[in-house]
């Protein structure tokens, strides 16, 4: 079933942030782990309490999960919301003709999680 444009707004909305874009790449490097506010802030260099507006809007967006484990919140990438958007942004890619995009598989090797808070982006 293809992706509401509502849905699709609201996700690229809420990666339109510096802060919010840096902590779900955190999210997405983390994988199926994931982690915990205070780790997020750690590796962003930002206060945990700075950071929970930016979690409850990818989670509002449906970019993230949350669960409690013990005294602990662990925040996930949702993996199948990421997918069905680059799917939505993709559908009509390339006019019918073949497709330029390259397979998953292509993919450079993952950066450390360390490397995030030193990218060139500004707020």
């Amino acid at each position: 079933m293809p992706m509401p444009e509502a849905l699709a707004l609201r996700s690229l909305a809420a990666l339109a942030q510096a802060q919010r874009l840096r902590a779900f790449k955190a999210l997405v490097l983390a994988g199926s782990d994931g982690l915990t506010p205070g780790v997020i802030a750690a590796q962003l260099g930002c206060a945990p309490s700075a950071l929970s507006i930016h979690l409850k809007e990818l989670t509002h967006a449906g970019l993230v999960s949350s669960e409690q484990r013990g005294r602990n919140w662990v925040y996930r990438a949702n993996f199948e919301q990421v997918r069905d958007l680059l799917a939505h942004l993709s559908e009509h890619c390339c006019a019918g003709d073949e497709c330029a995009l390259t397979p998953a598989s292509a993919c450079p090797p993952r950066r450390p999680a360390a490397m995030i808070q030193s990218e060139d982006v500004h707020a």
